[in-house]
């Protein structure tokens, strides 16, 4: 008999030891029993017979991780300090018995079998091309409408006719129909494309192909990384400021850092894609900086100083655009997406049960919402403390807006366009299609809007409540607010003179910045030295318990155990501890604590401290609720 160490792919466990008549590959997959429920998980090693009873392998699958994955899960639970089973949750192994179909080669009978089409491309493009070519990571940092498409695709085209494996990474809200028609353009179908959104029939068809390298590229959304690649050559990483390449859940990966990462161990290729790059990017790759764009566009700027909601300059801009017959996007912020009710005499805000954030208010179904649990209920009239009648709404919703609009300009189609309407990729396709047939006047939305639509007839964008976003407490609050403003301006003029309306009463900034990112960055970058990424590194960990008291002496418990780390790293810092934002989250009490060290390694050490106490580790953090 031999014995094997199992990881529960997902599960929260420590390997355990299971035996077989069998010899068995590391990473191979099995199918085990725990507890009366059978799980898959992977062999990690033989080791020894153990002084205990144990259970034996039930099945031993026909899958196995890539040494690509190994490498990354291995990765993944050193740095971001997860235990290797959940690590290994995020996986789809490589079944070791599909048919080969067609195997790429770099011969010539290959070539000449797959010929993706050429694009064209004009000098900066082909400079920049080279650019990435002699060096293994680089960062385009382009404008919007520069082309940066063009070279992605020029420098898939290589890898494929080489034989190679290349993943397009993209945010998934970018994983648009018109993207996908771009890809055909090029590549016929002779690609995949991998989000959240595919459904388990056609997810199983892609992968057939893949693993039978009947196709060679995939564009997806971060868990596309975690494919069974075998001879991946390339990685493209398009729109890497985007925040959405970061995992809320534990593990707390950054799908772009791994991609870095993994050009490190092999030989891969890694090229980030940006017209806004995050100042850490820009700090830390080989950067070409790609100007103009394609389309003949001239934008002009107006600012209106008012509070968010429909001013007098935002209907006279809409109803000149309508007036000509073109088109418009609406946006609104995710965070200032939905409005609270609030007590016009105490002002007290109707608060989750669970979590101590307000409830977002959806007037069509009269229902209260939590944006954090989940909690729903019916709005009430009455102040729960001062019994008050008097409820007012704060901040303005798609919902309302969307409805006021139609109300001032009841002759457009004016729809909404956000994750509570958009729900299925059906509907993101329906609408989209709908809007360039030119059946829509107006988009009213969230960041959905900032991504991945390139219409010609819009020619004005509104950009509203953004002072909200510039104003969180966050180091890269003027960075994420200053990109997502940029991004919902280029969806205007993108043939002709494009107005975008930038309602702020932080007027010097936007006047400043939106139409020149070299300054701020140079700026920004000025302002984080030295305690700030990319200067330095930052970890958060977050306590929570049901009781207020256990939560606090956890943290006390782990302050102390931190504060003896530091008396040996001299170069760890706590930079705070306390309640967290959020301080409610699901009815647990939640407490943080921050650190930070120029070098990774003394944060690792704290994060595992950290750990062992049951805090949640995040390793370069994005969210600070």
């Amino acid at each position: 008999m031999l014995y094997y160490q199992i990881l529960p792919g997902g599960l929260n466990l420590k390997p355990l030891t299971y035996c077989s008549d069998f010899k068995i590959p590391n990473f191979t997959q099995v199918l085990i029993n725990i507890k009366n429920k059978k799980t898959i998980g992977y062999v990690l090693q033989s080791v020894a017979e153990p002084n205990f009873k144990t259970l034996e392998i039930l099945e031993i699958l026909p899958a196995t991780l890539t040494p690509i994955q190994i490498s990354l899960l291995k990765f993944i639970s050193h740095y971001y300090v997860v235990n290797l089973s959940v690590t290994a949750g995020l996986f789809t192994p490589l079944e070791t018995e599909v048919p080969c179909l067609r195997k790429m080669s770099t011969d010539q009978s290959a070539t000449t079998e797959f010929s993706p089409k050429i694009p064209n491309l004009n000098p900066a493009q082909q400079e920049a091309l080279n650019f990435t070519k002699s060096r293994k990571t680089s960062l385009i940092f382009g404008d919007t409408g520069s082309g940066k498409s063009e070279i992605y695709f020029s420098l898939i085209r290589e890898y494929l006719l080489a034989g190679r494996q290349v993943l397009l990474l993209m945010p998934e809200i970018s994983l648009t129909p018109q993207m996908t028609k771009r890809l055909k353009s090029y590549f016929g179908e002779s690609f995949g494309v991998w989000h959240s959104k595919i459904t388990p029939k056609k997810r199983g068809e892609i992968l057939q192909k893949f693993q039978s390298r009947e196709i060679n590229l995939i564009a997806g959304a971060r868990s596309a990384l975690f494919l069974p690649f075998s001879e991946l050559g390339l990685i493209i990483v398009d729109e890497e400021h985007d925040d959405s390449y970061k995992s809320a859940q534990n593990p707390h990966y950054n799908a772009r850092d791994l991609a870095i990462f993994l050009a490190s161990k092999f030989d891969v290729k890694v090229v980030l894609g940006s017209a806004t790059p995050s100042v850490t990017s820009f700090a830390k790759q080989p950067h070409f900086r790609l100007r103009g764009t394609f389309f003949k566009s001239e934008k002009k700027f107006i600012y209106d100083e008012s509070e968010t909601g429909l001013s007098s300059a935002v209907l006279g801009e809409l109803a000149a655009s309508f007036a000509g017959g073109k088109q418009a996007v609406v946006f609104l912020p995710t965070r200032a997406n939905f409005r609270y009710l609030s007590c016009r005499e105490c002002g007290s805000t109707i608060k989750c049960p669970f979590c101590s954030v307000g409830m977002s208010f959806y007037k069509k179904r009269n229902l209260l919402k939590c944006q954090y649990c989940g909690f729903t209920a019916a709005a009430t009239c009455s102040c729960e403390k001062c019994g008050s009648q008097m409820i007012e709404a704060k901040k303005i919703g798609t919902d309302e807006l969307t409805e006021a609009l139609r109300s001032a300009f009841p002759a457009a189609r004016i729809e909404k366009f956000d994750r509570d309407e958009i729900t299925t990729q059906n509907k993101l396709e329906k609408t989209l299609k709908a809007f360039n047939a030119g059946e829509i006047d107006a988009l009213v939305g969230t960041q959905m809007l900032s991504k991945g639509h390139d219409y010609h007839n819009v020619d004005l964008a509104v950009i509203m409540g953004v002072d909200d976003l510039l104003s969180f407490p966050d180091f890269r609050a003027r960075e994420r607010t200053l990109a997502l403003a940029m991004q919902v301006a280029g969806r205007a003029g993108r043939a002709g003179l494009g107005r975008v309306v930038v309602q702020s009463r932080q007027r010097e900034f936007f006047e400043n910045f939106i139409e020149d990112y070299d300054a701020f960055l140079e700026e920004e970058t000025l302002a984080r030295e030295p305690i700030y990424p990319p200067f330095a590194r930052l970890l958060r960990v977050v306590v929570s318990e049901k009781s207020e008291q256990a939560a606090k002496q956890r943290l006390e418990i782990c302050v102390s155990e931190l504060e003896n780390l530091r008396a040996v790293e001299s170069s760890l810092e706590i930079a705070g501890y306390g309640k967290c934002g959020v301080e409610i989250l699901g009815g647990k009490f939640r407490f943080e604590i921050l650190l930070r060290c120029a070098s990774h390694a003394p944060l690792i050490k704290a994060a595992r401290i950290c750990a062992a106490h049951g805090f949640d580790v995040d390793m370069d953090p994005i969210n600070f609720s």
